[in-house]
């Protein structure tokens, strides 16, 4: 077996440098908070920036976020890893449910399930993932989401199922 030298390339980016402050975060409504996110009030989730999506747009049960896969989050078949597709369905429909929570209550995932539908690679440049809200109960919460190119093509759907929170 012959060792190959892998050719090192740099990657770097920005992240949101200020951490979420919960004591803020639980005297807004939901949809309050995550419109402050796009306002730049309060910081985004560093995981975003991390993996190349950012919040679109949000209003009552839906959410959307847009991302640009890369090849730094390509798998060994040369095809954007499963968890990319995973991730940003898990904070878009994981936002719809938010932004149905009233001031002081929060979420927390408990069930996530994706289906990946063709593969994605960095020539889609920009795809969109779309989430909205099946059901919004007193004690858990279930959405739906998509994630397509420009011109509509499906990559990947999903659920979720969130645990809505009351903290003490």
């Amino acid at each position: 077996m012959k060792l190959v030298t892998p050719t090192p390339i740099t990657r770097t980016y920005e992240y949101e440098g200020r951490l979420p402050d919960p004591a803020s975060m639980m005297k807004l409504s939901g949809l309050e908070y995550l419109q402050g996110v796009l306002r730049g009030d309060f910081p985004a989730a560093p995981i975003a920036s991390t993996l190349g999506f950012w919040p679109g747009d949000f209003s009552h049960g839906r959410a959307v976020f847009i991302g640009a896969p890369e090849r730094y989050a390509y798998n060994p078949l040369g095809t954007v890893h499963g968890g990319w597709a995973a991730t940003i369905l898990d904070s878009a429909m994981g936002c719809a449910v938010h932004t149905t929570l009233p001031a002081g209550k929060g979420y927390t995932t408990v069930d996530l399930s994706v289906t990946l539908v063709r593969a994605i690679t960095e020539r889609a440049k920009k795809l969109i993932c779309e989430a909205k809200i099946i059901h919004a109960g007193g004690s858990v919460a279930t959405a739906e989401g998509r994630i397509t190119d420009e011109a509509g093509t499906l990559y990947a759907t999903g659920t979720t199922t969130c645990l809505i929170l009351t903290p003490r």
